[in-house]
């Protein structure tokens, strides 16, 4: 079976018996983001966006991209093979079509022709190849190392069809190359050409001032019809969420990506600005490295997960604005998602398994937050410690600077506050941050039993059969990994009222799934 243009692209049983691989039928829960604009899009304008993570370390290197400014980044200049649309369905985005052998080991991708990069170069099989390979090798750090890194051969049948030959079967792969981390760059004299951050896309990168601020005018040679309505853009990292909130109120920004919970109503009400509230897989997570003792005995890591009150988090960080978790990163808008015991607050079985350690009556530990994690995360962390404590575990709340939190603090220090914006499916999320030789496992957990079935699920095209393996693999994450899962947020966004969108924006990432860059305009 091939998927060509903007047909949507569904996981059910009949396509993958016909040969197909696929995701999940609704992969976002639609947005609630209000009413569609009366007229139809316009063009012009200089739209400003704030956004609340960026670093001095950003680069313009994909193997490199680890933050929301960088997202926005990835989604100005590049576009990428497939796309998510916001109803969920996964298409063709720089490939024409796209067709798997009836063992999802091998794909053909045809690329459409008439794509130029900003330079004037035009889209071929190689950029594709080499973008890829970008992400690959013993010494890559990319987050899409793991993705990438299923592909055993790349053939390019001439200068418009890419074939991918997979180590074994893969029913998810086309929705891997949707990742924002995987836009297509263009090569020369077989190098990829990163360094100008010249893509296909919407944009053209004017200034990048890492951390800081980047700059895009409009791309006039933009191969959608229907996009890119803006004549420019510009991101804008501001960390500090009340500072970010500002400047949406004082007409600096005309959108932020992430409004602090706690001030949400009372933003919502201001005039002249509107809410944006979508519901997401981003989930906030309290990552343990297992070598940093006492992190690495499973009971310790058990004690600390029945102490948590999660509901409690829900109601005082996220201020209801999302649902508790249950210690693994699938929530229930997954497809595979298993419905387990709900784990609530136990002192008794805390203690239980405290005392199962070995580790005495009363153990004391850092914990490490900073609001340049999320806002609200050192709250989290002080609530965090209140509850752990009738347990008998002490805890220190450690304030880490906003500022480099994502290379100094998290992934090194013992136990620290994290978040995830979730993936579009159960492979991609295990795959990502808790298959043994990922990079971005960020608690080094090894579980030969769970890794088994991560491959295995991965090539099963028997529904029934990759539910059952799914389930043992969540529960082996929620009793046996190192990291405590307590809420799923939604996202809260905030524009102006001179924002115009579609009525159903994505939930994948902030900001439309990072695309209102192309998707938004002005009224």
């Amino acid at each position: 079976m091939t998927y060509k243009g903007n047909q949507g692209f569904k996981l059910n049983r009949r396509t993958l018996l016909a040969g197909a691989a696929a995701g999940s039928a609704a992969l976002w829960v639609p947005g609630l983001a209000g009413k569609p604009a009366a007229a139809a899009p316009k063009a012009g304008g200089h739209f400003r966006i704030g956004v609340g993570g960026g670093a001095t370390t950003d680069t313009l290197d994909p193997a490199t991209y680890a933050s929301e400014m960088l997202t926005l980044v990835a989604y100005c200049i590049g576009n990428h093979l497939t796309e998510i649309t916001p109803s969920g369905d996964l298409v063709p985005e720089l490939a024409e079509s796209f067709e798997p052998s009836a063992d999802a080991k091998t794909w053909r991708f045809n690329l459409r022709k008439g794509v130029t990069f900003h330079n004037g170069q035009p889209l071929t099989a190689q950029d594709v190849i080499l973008s890829y390979q970008q992400h690959m090798g013993e010494d890559s750090k990319s987050a899409a190392k793991s993705s990438v890194g299923q592909i055993e051969s790349f053939k390019a049948d001439g200068d418009h069809t890419v074939v991918f030959t997979l180590a074994a079967g893969n029913a998810d792969f086309p929705y891997l190359l949707s990742d924002y981390r995987l836009p297509i760059l263009p090569a020369k004299d077989g190098k990829l050409e990163w360094q100008q951050g010249q893509g296909t896309g919407p944009y053209m990168l004017q200034n990048f001032n890492p951390g800081v601020a980047a700059t895009f005018t409009k791309n006039p040679n933009y191969w959608k019809a229907d996009a890119a309505y803006f004549d420019s853009v510009e991101i804008i990292t501001i960390l500090d969420p009340a500072a970010r909130q500002n400047a949406l109120v004082t007409g600096e920004v005309d959108a932020i990506d992430t409004v602090d919970p706690k001030t949400a109503n009372r933003l919502g009400q201001v005039s002249g600005l509107r809410l944006l509230e979508v519901p997401s897989r981003l989930h906030h997570a309290w990552p343990m490295r297992i070598e940093a003792k006492p992190f690495d005995n499973v009971d310790f890591r058990l004690a600390i997960k029945w102490a948590i009150d999660r509901e409690d988090l829900l109601r005082k960080i996220l201020f209801g604005r999302g649902t508790v978790g249950n210690d693994q990163p699938l929530s229930a808008v997954y497809r595979y998602y298993a419905d387990l015991p709900q784990r609530s607050r136990d002192i008794d079985k805390a203690k239980f398994h405290l005392k199962k350690s070995g580790l005495g009556e009363n153990v004391a530990v850092d914990l490490s937050a900073s609001d340049g994690a999320y806002s609200g995360a050192v709250d989290a962390a002080v609530l965090i410690k209140e509850q752990l404590a009738p347990a008998g575990i002490n805890v220190n709340v450690v304030r880490e600077p906003k500022d480099g939190y994502w290379s100094s603090v998290w992934r090194t220090k013992p136990w620290c506050a994290a978040y995830w914006y979730g993936r579009p499916t159960a492979d991609w999320m295990f795959s990502t941050a808790y298959a043994a030789e990922s990079p971005f496992n960020d608690t080094g957990w090894q579980n030969a039993p769970f890794n088994t079935l991560l491959v295995e699920a991965r090539a099963e095209l028997d529904h029934k059969k990759r539910a059952e393996m799914y389930g043992e693999m969540q529960s082996l994450v929620r009793d046996q990994a190192a990291t405590a899962v307590t809420t799923f947020s939604n996202h809260v966004m905030a524009v102006s009222d001179k924002i115009k969108h579609p009525e159903q924006i994505s939930g994948v990432y902030a900001l439309d799934g990072g695309k209102a860059v192309e998707r938004w305009w002005f009224a």
